[in-house]
């Protein structure tokens, strides 16, 4: 595996000039590091899941959003295209990657972006290491495998915050 090095930013998600090795170290209060969800949403209000690999350290075997953590000197945007296209196949560009919301985490500033796609599931290529399976879901669908534990629980305000800007961005009806 490779040595992923993030760049510390602070709250305001400029860069401080120092970097971390994830799993090495730890972040203290004010620093941050720059995580990317990428929602894939179709002409018709689904979303694309996908069930991360029984392999993983972190949440393996749950459904949950696709992203992962910006690299040191990556962008927001860069990082979302580059995990989107890693993990799933799809090909996205600065007209079709929108970005749609930023989160503040406890030590990560969250970039929610959002594509539009009708990309069949059987088309996909997984990254068989980051992701087991891709299915399409109604937002009925998303909450109820919230509510049975299936899909990973981000939290109450993730939720709500990131279907309403998906609503706000024409991708479903809440």
């Amino acid at each position: 595996m490779n040595t992923e090095i993030w760049d510390i930013l602070d709250s305001g998600g400029l860069p401080t000039g120092k970097t971390v090795v994830r799993g090495k170290g730890f972040l203290k209060p004010g620093e941050y590091h720059l995580v990317v969800h990428i929602w894939i949403v179709s002409p018709d209000g689904k979303l694309l899941l996908q069930r991360r690999s029984d392999q993983k350290q972190l949440m393996p075997g749950e459904w949950a959003a696709t992203g992962g953590a910006a690299v040191s000197g990556e962008t927001s945007f860069e990082a979302a295209s580059r995990e989107l296209f890693e993990e799933l196949g799809i090909e996205s560009s600065e007209q079709t990657l929108k970005k749609i919301l930023r989160l503040k985490r406890r030590n990560s500033l969250l970039d929610v972006w959002m594509i539009t796609s009708d990309t069949e599931v059987e088309g996909l290529k997984l990254q068989k290491s980051e992701v087991a399976e891709a299915r399409w879901v109604t937002v009925t669908e998303l909450y109820d495998m919230i509510d049975k534990k299936s899909f990973h629980n981000y939290g109450k305000e993730y939720f709500k915050e990131v279907l309403k800007a998906i609503e706000e961005n024409k991708g479903v009806t809440v």
